[in-house]
């Protein structure tokens, strides 16, 4: 595989983490994108990264994001939009703040870091674009109003560059994972068993796990496997799909 410059959002802990670590192993440059204070500057200096700090839900940071990186380690080939968080709450009591907020970093972000990243990958008639969705982004499950709005916009951010950008070679897909064993997903565990009032051991079997067909957990070296091939010339005539990782819960 050829090397190139890759910038990963929410690069710091969970899927981010595993995609970064994927990344540099097969060589790429990488900038790992997370919030200041994060635990992201020690991981980037581990793998031999560059860290940037910045608050996504501020139009101000995505900008300088890609100005650093690119400034830093060069154009950018590869984006990997992944950054996000929950609120668990009905709607009648979802905070309008925080709504807000949820979709500043998992809608706006990604649509305004493809925009920054765009003249890159044209100049080079070469790109690859990763959102990292879920399987939210296809089915609907009770309070997560914000996240789940989020989810289902960045399918249609998918789809609609991926249209724009087929004749410059740049594809742009989204995976869609059901719950996978990340530090978000086990502080999900405590939400879901306060506002559904059932004890957080059943949680995992009775909420994330029911409608699944293989009774586990996915980890997050798989996604992290997933995008790496999505970023690979062998997967150059993909663009515009969604790829399940369900567990089989869309089969039935």
């Amino acid at each position: 595989m050829s090397e190139h410059v890759a910038l990963v959002t929410g690069g710091a802990s969970g899927i981010g983490r595993a995609i970064v670590e994927r990344f540099r192993h097969d060589g790429h440059k990488v900038a790992l994108i997370d919030r200041p204070g994060s635990q992201g500057e020690a991981l980037a200096a581990e793998l031999g990264a560059l860290f940037v700090g910045a608050d996504l839900a501020q139009r101000s940071d995505c900008r300088a994001a890609v100005e650093t990186v690119r400034s830093r380690i060069g154009p950018i080939d590869i984006l990997i939009n992944n950054a996000g968080f929950q609120h668990i709450d009905a709607i009648e009591e979802f905070p309008e703040d925080t709504w807000d907020t949820m979709i500043a970093v998992m809608l706006t972000a990604p649509f305004l870091l493809t925009r920054y990243v765009w003249p890159d990958m044209k100049a080079r008639t070469w790109g690859r674009i990763v959102n990292i969705g879920s399987i939210h982004s296809l089915r609907a499950s009770p309070f997560k109003s914000a996240y789940i709005s989020a989810k289902h916009g960045v399918l249609g951010l998918t789809r609609t560059a991926a249209v724009e950008g087929g004749q410059y070679g740049i594809t742009v897909n989204l995976i869609a994972p059901a719950y996978v064993r990340t530090p978000l997903v086990e502080n999900q565990i405590t939400d879901q068993a306060r506002t559904r009032g059932i004890p957080p051991e059943d949680v995992v079997e009775k909420v994330m796990l029911e409608p699944a067909a293989i009774k586990r957990l996915i980890e997050p070296a798989e996604v992290a496997d997933l995008t790496a091939y999505l970023c690979s010339d062998a997967a150059g005539s993909m663009s515009g799909s969604v790829f399940e990782m369900a567990l089989g819960w869309t089969a039935r």
